[in-house]
């Protein structure tokens, strides 16, 4: 495994993230403990949670995920050797289920205190902000959505300054954003500085070979401000892996069940894209997960790759992708596909 820290913190991170979105719905708790159990002996001691998950977001399912973790925790003692990172949902009709009235200070208590009780933990390393609550271009909005956007943006100093009493107690160690632009992540950076509160060590965005879209501006904030990326969905929800091409539906597929999940992911331009790839991964020998895992493990703005899994195979792929070390060749014929079809997903 590969290391790295947090950025502007001494916490230790491996180059590769556990995600954990299908616990408690595609995945059951005892896979999961298999799941967390297989990472934590590849050296993967970087775990990444919400308490919106697992997702699909249902009231029957909140905060399960969680749940499990915090049970394996209990299990195993393991608490101390994993990095965890959790969110608060953000606002809107998608999280109504969960609380409404936006990062106030009694929702974000409520939200660490909860989450703090469900992991079975007294601290947390890394705490975000799943998503802006004034409305931004992310979740496959490839446009900024002007016309129904909040008028008010969030109050980025009182939020720093709510997550900088957590911090100073000991219960959240690092904050990080998540789906948001280079606008937001500056408000927070900069408030941050003027008012001397903790700073952002991270924003947690999409970003896969068919979907690029955080190098138009995002990558710069993030080298030149430190900040480091966590990438979501480095597989596109699974259609990096070339599964669903030629139209197949595996049975059991994130994809089959919920295939509004990949639809942003499933235009004729991703597609194309996708088998482009996938003959540049075989003519090197390796499968289209690794070459795709690969390629995000290497760039210079990216603090950790976020991977999913919902078979042990697949983890076991996903997890090799840190020991694949792409060829300056190959990397060119990446960059010739992504000229030709830049961005074909949102």
């Amino acid at each position: 495994m590969k290391y790295t820290t947090l950025p502007n913190t001494h916490i230790k991170v491996s180059k590769i993230c556990l995600g954990t979105m299908t616990w408690g719905n595609q995945n059951t708790q005892e896979e999961a403990f298999e799941q967390m159990e297989y990472a934590l002996a590849q050296g993967v001691n970087f775990f990444d949670t919400a308490e919106l998950y697992p997702v699909p977001a249902t009231p029957e399912t909140y905060a399960e995920t969680e749940r499990i973790i915090g049970n394996w925790f209990a299990t195993t003692g393991n608490r101390d050797k994993v990095v965890l990172a959790s969110k608060i949902a953000g606002g809107g009709d998608y999280t109504k289920h969960v609380r409404t009235g936006g990062f106030t200070k009694q929702n974000i208590t409520e939200a660490i205190e909860g989450s703090l009780k469900r992991l079975q933990t007294d601290y947390l390393d890394l705490y975000q902000l799943h998503w802006p609550s004034r409305g931004v271009n992310c979740f496959g909005t490839r446009d900024y959505p002007y016309k129904t956007a909040s008028a008010a943006a969030e109050n980025h100093l009182e939020i720093l300054e709510i997550l900088n009493e957590f911090v100073k107690k000991g219960t959240i160690k690092a904050i990080g954003l998540s789906n948001e632009t280079p606008w937001g992540t500056m408000k927070y950076l900069q408030s941050a500085a003027a008012n001397n509160l903790v700073r952002p060590s991270t924003i947690q965005n999409s970003y896969s070979m068919i979907h690029r879209a955080y190098e138009y501006g995002m990558s710069e904030v993030s080298m030149r401000e430190d900040i480091g990326l966590l990438a979501y969905s480095p597989l596109a929800q699974g259609v990096l892996s070339g599964k669903y091409l030629d139209g197949n539906l595996p049975e059991g597929a994130r994809g089959t069940l919920f295939p509004r999940f990949i639809a942003r992911y499933m235009g004729d331009g991703s597609l194309e894209a996708v088998k482009r790839y996938e003959a540049i991964a075989k003519n090197a020998g390796i499968t289209l997960s690794e070459m795709s895992l690969a390629f995000i493990n290497q760039l210079p703005f990216v603090t950790s790759n976020i991977i999913g899994a919902t078979k042990m195979s697949q983890l076991r792929e996903n997890i090799n992708s840190i020991n694949i070390n792409l060829s300056e060749e190959i990397l060119k014929e990446i960059e010739e596909v992504h000229a030709a079809i830049p961005n074909p997903a949102p």
